[in-house]
């Protein structure tokens, strides 16, 4: 018999509500990546957040370990892809400090213009993808891209690559800048300020931007050291950090910057930042060419074969992500006995499910993009 809706009653439990579990990725466009988080939910909110990490793991510290000093240079530049000088420069002066090993002047300027040149690409990615990421903002994908191509050809040039060029070596880099090379600079840097002005424009001009990013998941100086978070992220919260200042290497002392800081450590700072720091790394370039001396780009008299007999060090340098430390064992031989990567994404990383409970399911995706992850650096 049909029993009339008035007539029903709601049993024990009917009204109860329950979490529902949303799978975010590995295959995502907001994930960034073949990375993989799994959201608890309660209506809109989330309860708990579980990463999943080594889709990408491809073994850099074992084969590092297995193949000499020299060789081993083609897989670094492949760990945070969107910056491979930066994590080529890092491993070669480590093994360098290890070594005793001095490159020439000229190596050491050629260096830090192309690492900033570096940075500038990764944060322009990042600037880019975050504009999608909070909503309708594709058009910084253009802006940004158009950047980057501009900034990939110039390493063409010079390197004969694009995105893994392996263009440093143990003692300085493989050759000589092109003979046009300050004048392409200067055009690229030209445009790249006027990219930044677009993406200015576009993003912290926009009100519905702003205030999706304003007081997102505020952080403290005191908790982003406690878990490890360095770089623009632990900048965001206030604390002038930066390594080239702290523990300068190369043509870094030498080169006058200002170190950009925000004010809370939201979402927002994260991202004001990054772009900050385009401007600075430009100001940094334009330094180099200006300073660039003469002679030769590799030391002289460098061992065929490279043996270190014995030795250990730790060497940290400002990734584009945050503190990306190279630690090397020797103990005789041509290979490294042990080697280790202090990897800022999977540091910063760690701290993604503290931030993401007890926001929204929309609010999670924009303060993953937040935290400009690369997963070749993370999985390593």
């Amino acid at each position: 018999m049909a029993i009339w809706p008035e007539e029903r009653t709601a049993a024990a439990g009917d009204l109860d509500t329950v979490d529902m579990t949303v799978n975010v990725g590995p295959q995502h466009p907001a994930t960034h990546g073949v990375f993989r988080m799994v959201l608890t939910v309660d209506g809109e909110r989330v309860v708990g957040c579980e990463p999943y990490i080594g889709y990408l793991h491809r073994g850099l510290e074992k084969l590092t370990e297995n193949a000499d000093y020299r060789q081993a240079m083609g897989w670094w530049d492949r760990t945070d892809y969107l910056a491979g000088m930066c994590c080529e420069g890092a491993y070669v002066m480590a093994v360098e400090r290890l070594a005793g090993i001095e490159a020439p002047e000229r190596a050491e300027y050629i260096r830090a213009l192309m690492m900033e040149l570096s940075r500038i690409n990764s944060h322009f990615m990042f600037l880019g993808a975050f504009g999608a990421d909070v909503g309708s903002f594709g058009t910084s994908f253009t802006y940004a891209w158009r950047e980057r191509e501009r900034i990939y050809d110039l390493f063409e040039e010079v390197a004969g690559d694009r995105m893994f060029p392996t263009y440093f070596r143990i003692g300085g880099v493989t050759m000589d800048l092109p003979a046009n090379f300050e004048r392409r600079c200067r055009e690229v840097l030209a445009s790249i300020r006027q990219g930044l002005e677009d993406l200015d424009g576009l993003l912290t001009g926009n009100e519905v931007f702003v205030e999706r990013c304003r007081g997102l998941t505020p952080v403290t100086p005191e908790w982003a050291i406690a878990r490890g978070v360095t770089g623009p992220m632990l900048r965001a919260t206030g604390l002038a950090w930066d390594i080239r200042k702290a523990e300068p290497y190369g043509v870094y002392p030498k080169l006058d910057f200002d170190i950009p800081t925000g004010r809370q450590g939201d979402v927002f700072d994260r991202f004001h930042v990054r772009l900050a720091e385009c401007y600075q790394s430009a100001r940094m370039v334009e330094q180099c060419l200006e300073a660039m001396p003469g002679g030769r780009v590799l030391a002289p008299k460098l061992p065929k074969t490279l043996r270190i007999n014995e030795g250990e060090l730790y060497f940290p340098t400002e990734g584009t992500k945050g503190e990306y430390g190279v630690y090397l064992m020797a103990r005789g031989g041509t290979q490294p006995y042990r080697a280790k990567l202090r990897s800022p994404s999977f540091c910063n990383l760690s701290a993604l499910r503290e931030l993401v409970v007890g926001t929204y399911v929309a609010d999670a995706i924009v303060i993953l993009g937040s935290l400009d992850i690369v997963l070749g650096e993370v999985d390593k």
